[in-house]
């Protein structure tokens, strides 16, 4: 006799069973791979039955929501902005807009810039095919693709391609070479998403955007960005509180730094000395 409880697995078999006794006799690890490739098929097979089942009975889809964890809805109500509720997609617009946009006419001193001294100019190099396989390689095939609707997924294969690859080079290379970049680089596109974990969604502040590049313009980013970080740090040229880019920094060299200045007695009154450390 079979006792069914709240802890079975109904999807469980005798094929499970006979893999996962393989396993406990042998203690392989070929046969733990041939034990979960087992449980995962035998799951697809369930549930896809199951849908399958529902469809046909045309039983209502809400019946697959006892096989998750019920989740709790954030509660959102009308976005509000100076006061008034964005009741029309016009207004609605105008309010993210300025809210992700209040900086963008904001005067910038460019005076600061004198106080940097200068640097020997050197001369830049023409791309490497590594450069870009390395950064193409180390990016994930699930992100969201952009305006031109590509994906790291597809890029990893059109540059298995030489002379594909060697063409994007050359694009690289002429727009370091003319100093230009591309318009269809410049093109994006912005998705606003909800801010987790909030009590309550009706500012505009409870959102961020999201901005999605063309992917050919985000890999020569990459590219760029990684050698001039190199030549930054190999230079002395980034100051040495700044931790947010660089390689091999992270929150716990901001805390020692912090704790460092504490002990010597140089944060003595944040009101005279502010120390301010840019980090995500």
């Amino acid at each position: 006799m079979v006792n069914i409880t709240k802890h079975s697995k109904l999807w469980w078999n005798e094929n499970c069973k006979r893999h996962l006794g393989i396993y406990r006799a042998s203690r392989h690890l070929e046969d733990w791979k041939n034990f979960k490739k087992t449980v995962k098929s035998t799951k697809r097979e369930f549930f896809d039955a199951k849908i399958q089942e529902i469809s046909n009975n045309k039983k209502k889809l809400w019946e697959l929501i006892n096989w998750i964890k019920k989740q709790k809805l954030p509660a959102i109500e009308a976005i509000k902005y100076n006061g008034q509720p964005c009741l029309e997609i016009n207004n609605l617009w105008q309010a993210l807009y300025e809210s992700f946009n209040s900086t963008q006419h904001q005067q910038v001193n460019t005076s600061l810039l004198e106080e940097i001294p200068n640097k020997i100019t050197t001369k830049w190099p023409p791309f490497l095919k590594e450069e870009f396989l390395t950064s193409i390689n180390k990016c994930s095939n699930d992100s969201t693709p952009g305006p031109d609707k590509l994906s790291w997924r597809h890029l990893k294969v059109i540059t298995k391609n030489l002379t594909c690859l060697v063409n994007i080079m050359n694009i690289a290379n002429a727009c370091i070479n003319l100093g230009d970049w591309p318009s269809h680089f410049k093109l994006s596109m912005s998705i606003i998403i909800s801010k987790l974990n909030k009590a309550l969604y009706d500012i505009s502040k409870m959102f961020r955007p999201i901005v999605l590049l063309n992917l050919l313009s985000k890999l020569i980013e990459k590219v760029i960005g990684k050698r001039l970080q190199f030549q930054a740090l190999s230079k002395n040229t980034i100051h040495s509180y700044q931790l947010e880019c660089p390689k091999k920094q992270s929150m716990t060299d901001t805390s020692i730094v912090l704790i460092h200045l504490i002990h010597i007695g140089w944060v003595k009154n944040c009101s005279t000395n502010m120390l301010v450390f840019n980090i995500t």
